[in-house]
């Protein structure tokens, strides 16, 4: 088992859950605007917001479905 590999894939899990927790973030911004935008309709806005809300949302999966691979490889690196 090479430890320096193991932390620095350990430290690059933790950047990924950085990027996906800002990816949340950003979804909470989004939506306060989406709300704004009952009382103050724009339909163009409110389109780009819907559509930058769905890029968020899938952003997110796609970093946690990297995060469980790259754990698995983790797992299996310190159990070798």
């Amino acid at each position: 088992m090479d430890q320096e590999k193991l932390d620095h894939m350990r430290s690059t899990l933790n950047k990924l859950e950085d990027i996906k927790n800002t990816q949340s973030s950003i979804i909470d911004k989004i939506n306060h605007v989406i709300t704004d935008l009952f009382q103050h309709p724009d339909k163009n806005l409110e389109k780009v917001m819907e559509d930058a809300h769905q890029k968020a949302s899938d952003n997110i999966d796609a970093v946690r479905e990297a995060m469980e691979e790259y754990e698995m490889a983790i797992n299996k690196m310190e159990n070798e």
